[in-house]
């Protein structure tokens, strides 16, 4: 059986400083480009039978950087919605929302999705993945907070326990089974921890 591979974008000048990014369509910084690049040699040797990316530049970008050839462009895959918080970083939201989290909260006001948003729009993706397991690996080219939600739900558990994991940009993982069962087979790879300096 193949995986879902979840590739998270590489670093922008928001996901540098910490300000949320959802709709705000940045490109990658010069840092981030090379980290994208750095991403195909951790990717050799998987089959690919569909690659689908989030509709922002970041993850398009990211995509071309590392040597995939997308398939299909997914709304699904964008990032959580943060509405009013966009662009504003954790520090300076719970300036005056002192007990905000994205994971129980969501975003803030009409264009702010709860986390129930998020992880309709990720089951969806994950369910129409699923079946092409048996022919290969299917990319996820996307973004932290939704990439996070992918796998909590690929374990059946609610989009707010995305919050028990970490993902670095320009990082991989992989949603695979075990004994049968949905598991998560490889988390937050980057070429830095492949590569580690001697």
């Amino acid at each position: 059986m193949g995986e879902i591979v979840l590739i998270r974008h590489g670093e922008t000048t928001w996901s540098a400083t910490g300000r949320h990014t959802s709709v705000t369509d940045l490109e990658l910084t010069d840092n981030g480009v090379a980290q994208a690049k750095a991403l195909g040699p951790l990717l050799e040797g998987r089959e690919f039978t569909a690659v689908w990316s989030s509709p922002r530049r970041r993850a398009l970008e990211t995509a071309e950087l590392a040597g995939l050839a997308i398939t299909a462009v997914l709304p699904d895959l964008a990032e959580w919605a943060y509405g009013d918080y966009e662009g504003r970083t954790s520090e300076e939201i719970q300036g005056s929302d002192p007990d905000w989290s994205i994971w129980t909260d969501g975003g803030k006001g009409p264009e702010g999705e709860s986390a129930e948003e998020v992880a309709a729009r990720l089951d969806r993706a994950l369910t129409e993945a699923e079946p092409l397991l048996d022919r290969g690996d299917v990319a996820f080219v996307a973004h932290g907070h939704s990439l996070r939600v992918a796998a909590a739900r690929w374990l059946g558990r609610p989009a707010r326990d995305g919050r028990d994991f970490t993902i670095d940009t320009a990082s991989i993982a992989a949603l695979g089974y075990e004994h049968g069962g949905h598991a998560i087979t490889l988390w937050n790879l980057t070429a830095a921890a492949a590569n580690p300096a001697r």
